[in-house]
């Protein structure tokens, strides 16, 4: 369905009037209509479909049975439907109001703040608006002001006329006045913190509430700017861009457009009729008509005498992704830019022991609180993706089994999304470290990599073609968990013998601690005894650097079993490149030398057949949040 005509949704605030019936012939029975909303998906008032199958439907339903790729590639930033149109009739001053920022909304609100557009379609003579201050303000004035009730003497009143273009960024204090007819434009929200409301009572006949504490918080107190277009459009922002459409019936008659895969278009019809063609459908228009073109409609052709707002929304300038990496005893959050650098991180301690939903609020107000610091707007961000240890249902955003955290069923995207109103996607923790390798690290001119990451556990992940290689089932892979010994070591996933039974760190530090025990005398003993009973990998690396045989011996058994299990992947998957990563690999050519032999030595075909490369993750422990962020 390439042309849909939407009915709105009507509200009959008390500031109203009846233009919008009488003018532009909105269908409402009632004395007071004060806003329409064309199209809209919010909750509060949503617009319906009234013509072809989908008739009787609201936009938000039709989106959701068609899928979001009718809303084109631009609008996969947004978890939501990202905008919200309206026509406005005030017969009455509207309250003075501030529309807060996405970060502040997000904190208070739990949904996104308001920039907003107006155009002002008619107005009587004489008639202005409130847009911003006349000269810089304190705070203190501020509050002194909507205390004694003289605010409206410190703000820049507007004479407007038809055709005037305002551009409302969020902060920006501002009140329609009386007599103004206006196009709206805003994002997706219905946010407002009122401030000044002329000492009026609601239907109940009680005065409004004001917001002023909020106010006072997001409110800029410098006057604006104000800029005449955002040519080549009328207003264009991270949000919305608007062209504005003009067919005067003789000179001008015609206009075509072409409707592509990245972004919807709205039609708002302010003046004239006419018809409207798309896709083998043909419909009248008149004057407070509102039409929704999906991406992918292609040709559409607009006939007539015609004043309209065409609305769509643009691709994301600079764009930042949030990359999340859950571990055992830490998460790390990271800020990711286009080319795969991280802009800023924070670690916090996991503390899995908690309930999975303290875990995921510590997350999400973390990842908040990150984004405040480094004074990055949420609307910067175009996803997040989350790389979490275990059975990962990267479909439904489902942590189904993790023995690392002890996390069992857990709806991660879900719940996250409580904090982060942007699209999330989830993996397997050492699958997106393999990911970020491949997108910006030492694998980033290879299409088909294995990655062993060596740390507590043992955790692998397979690119394929450039992509992370899952399988059909839900889960990926679990190299770690391979046999390699028979009967062998008990592994933390219940099974004997497994790969991370042997060459995990926790295996290595006790495996050394058996050797001591056997060997009390041994230089190893000496350096566990001076690091405080204490064992690291690096303690054991480096004594076998030294020259000690007990750890020299421990160091090439390790090497053995761990060359074993990347010889069988070598045997399965034949990658161009082997990756080394985790805490374990920071030992380098030491660790290398003695996988590398093994390689060569006992993979099929040996010389006779191609052996891939062997190297070590370059990212460090970046790669998990990089790779991450390349979910999105």
């Amino acid at each position: 369905m390439a042309l849909l005509k939407l009915s709105p949704s009507y509200k009959d605030y008390l500031w109203g009037g009846h233009r919008l019936v009488d003018d532009y012939n909105k269908q409402y029975e009632g004395e007071v209509l004060a806003e329409s909303w064309e199209l809209s998906c919010h909750p509060d008032g949503p617009s319906t479909i009234i013509n072809g199958p989908y008739a009787g439907i609201t936009l938000a339903e039709y989106i959701q049975k068609e899928g979001k790729d009718v809303l084109g590639t631009h609008c996969r930033r947004f978890k939501e439907f990202p905008i919200l149109i309206k026509f406005i009739d005030a017969k009455d001053n509207l309250s003075v109001q501030v529309h807060p920022s996405n970060l502040f909304a997000l904190k208070n609100e739990g949904q996104y703040g308001k920039t907003e557009m107006w155009y002002v379609m008619d107005c009587k003579e004489g008639a202005y608006l409130y847009y911003g201050f006349k000269r810089e303000v304190s705070k203190e004035e501020f509050a002194r002001r909507i205390e004694e009730d003289t605010l409206l003497e410190v703000l820049n009143a507007v004479p407007v006329q038809r055709g005037d273009v305002l551009f409302i960024e969020a902060g920006t204090i501002h009140a329609i006045g009386k007599d103004i007819v206006i196009a709206e434009i805003q994002q997706n929200s219905n946010v407002t913190y009122r401030v000044y409301d002329y000492g009026r009572v609601g239907k109940d006949g009680k005065k409004r509430d004001l917001h002023i504490e909020k106010a006072l918080a997001v409110t800029s107190r410098v006057p604006i700017i104000r800029k005449k277009t955002s040519d080549p459009h009328i207003a264009s922002c991270d949000y919305f861009t608007v062209d504005k459409l003009n067919l005067d019936g003789t000179m001008m008659k015609t206009m075509s457009g072409f409707i592509g895969s990245e972004s919807f278009a709205s039609i708002l019809i302010m003046d004239g009729k006419g018809t409207i063609s798309s896709g083998g459908e043909r419909m009248d228009y008149q004057k407070g008509d509102s039409f929704f073109l999906g991406a992918g409609s292609g040709s559409y052709e607009v006939t007539g005498t015609c004043e309209a707002l065409v609305t769509s929304i643009g691709e994301k300038a600079s764009p930042v992704r949030i990359g999340i990496e859950i571990s055992t005893a830490f998460t790390k959050i990271g800020l990711v830019d286009v080319n795969h650098q991280l802009l800023a991180r924070k670690v916090i301690q996991t503390q899995s022991s908690r309930p999975w939903q303290a875990v995921i609020q510590d997350i999400g107000e973390q990842t908040l609180a990150l984004l405040e610091e480094e004074q990055i707007p949420m609307d910067t961000c175009i996803g997040a993706g989350v790389g979490a240890p275990g059975t990962i249902d990267t479909k439904k955003g489902v942590v189904r089994y993790s023995n690392n955290i002890c996390w069992e069923n857990v709806p991660l995207v879900e719940e996250l999304s409580k904090y982060l109103p942007i699209p999330i996607y989830v993996g397997n923790n050492a699958d997106c470290a393999a990911l970020g390798e491949v997108a910006g690290g030492a694998a980033k001119d290879y299409q088909d990599v294995v990655m062993i990451t060596l740390g507590t556990g043992v955790g692998s992940g397979v690119i394929m073609d450039g992509k992370i290689y899952e399988g059909k089932l839900a889960g990926g892979s679990e190299l770690g968990h391979s046999v390699i010994v028979e009967d062998g070591e008990l592994c933390t996933c219940g099974r004997r013998g497994c790969l991370e039974a042997y060459v995990s760190s926790t295996a290595l530090i006790r495996d050394a601690k058996r050797m001591i025990a056997s060997h009390p005398e041994s230089m190893l003993e000496k350096a566990y005894s001076e690091h405080g009973n204490e064992l690291t990998p690096e303690v054991i690396f480096a004594s076998a650097r030294m020259g000690d045989d007990d750890a020299k011996e421990l160091i090439g058994n390790y090497g053995k079993k761990l060359g074993t299990g990347i010889v069988n992947l070598v045997n399965i998957f034949r990658p161009q490149l082997i990756l080394l990563g985790g805490e374990i690999a920071e030992q380098g050519d030491q660790l290398l030398e003695s996988v590398s032999q093994e390689l060569k030595e006992t993979s099929f075909g040996g010389a006779k057949g191609d052996i891939p490369e062997l190297a070590l993750a370059s990212l460090g422990s970046n790669s998990g949040m990089i790779g991450a962020a390349n979910l999105v």
